[in-house]
């Protein structure tokens, strides 16, 4: 998944929680909906917080990526993000490795009819880069994908 571009960057390191959400939400308050802020932090229960958060607000985690000395950079998005496809099936493959995602998804996706949409439910980290690339050579359509908790994805996937 691309690293989204932040408008704002809040360096947190070495505080510890809630000090960083906190200091995320000082910031979004004050950013136009679409805008990105770069939280970095260092502090183990961060990414509860956050996530705990953004479902109670009009806000999301664009993405999270590790930086080096044990610190995490989350961007946070104000305003949610295009609302998903309803999908018609749910593969929750969580706990299988890569390439068993795509397998199961493609089982599914067989049988399925076209315009239907498989939501796969996957935190194995190579997910995001292999269901972009098995899309794009198959007569399938990411129409949605977000992290949904750290290092855990949610791809809508529509069969044409």
């Amino acid at each position: 998944m691309a690293t989204p571009t932040a408008t704002v960057t809040l360096d947190m390191s070495g505080m510890s929680c809630p000090a960083p959400l906190l200091g995320a939400k000082k910031i979004i308050d004050d950013l136009q909906v679409g805008q990105i802020l770069l939280l970095i932090s260092n502090c183990p229960g961060t990414s509860d917080d956050l996530f705990a958060w953004v479902k109670y607000t009009d806000n999301q985690i664009a993405s999270t990526v590790r930086l080096g000395d044990n610190k995490t950079g989350y961007y946070i998005q104000k305003g949610k993000a295009a609302a998903h496809p309803r999908p018609n099936a749910v593969l929750d493959i969580r706990g299988v490795v890569c390439p068993g995602p795509i397998v199961e998804a493609k089982k599914l996706l067989d049988a399925m009819q076209t315009g239907e949409v498989l939501q796969l439910i996957s935190n194995c980290p190579g997910s995001p880069a292999d269901v972009k690339a098995w899309v794009k050579t198959t007569s399938l359509e990411l129409a949605g994908m977000h992290e949904s908790a750290r290092g855990e994805y949610e791809f809508y996937i529509r069969k044409k």
